[in-house]
């Protein structure tokens, strides 16, 4: 139905930079919400930023003023632009949206794979 990949992850040192991408395709209706969580190794995965068709924004406390969250709604493609990186953002940060593949059918959530970024100190 719908399939999400991201990329762009990767091994970056503290105070750097990395952009993510993520490509919804498959048989897509409409997108609702799109956005990024993270799990790092013995944590739940928590929400990092997420943006509605309409563009409102939401960002992670721990996040905010580091990450900018974008879309591009023609190309189903939802980034997450990543500066001043810390070790403690070092995690496999999965992409989300939340889709319906037919006008009569409900929304549903569905995930990427996951791509890993590590942050050297």
């Amino acid at each position: 139905q719908v399939q999400l990949v991201e990329s762009g992850g990767g091994l970056v040192q503290a105070g750097g930079s990395l952009r993510l991408s993520c490509v919804a395709s498959g048989s897509i209706f409409s997108i609702n919400a799109m956005g990024w969580y993270r799990q790092a190794p013995g944590k739940q995965r928590e929400l990092v930023a997420s943006i509605t068709s309409g563009s409102s924004t939401n960002y992670a406390d721990s996040v905010k003023g580091r990450f900018t969250i974008s879309r591009d709604n023609a190309k189903n493609t939802v980034y997450l632009q990543m500066n001043s990186l810390k070790p403690e953002d070092t995690a496999v940060y999965y992409c989300y949206c939340n889709a319906r593949y037919k006008s009569y059918r409900p929304f549903n959530d569905y995930w990427g794979q996951g791509t890993q970024v590590t942050v050297s100190s």
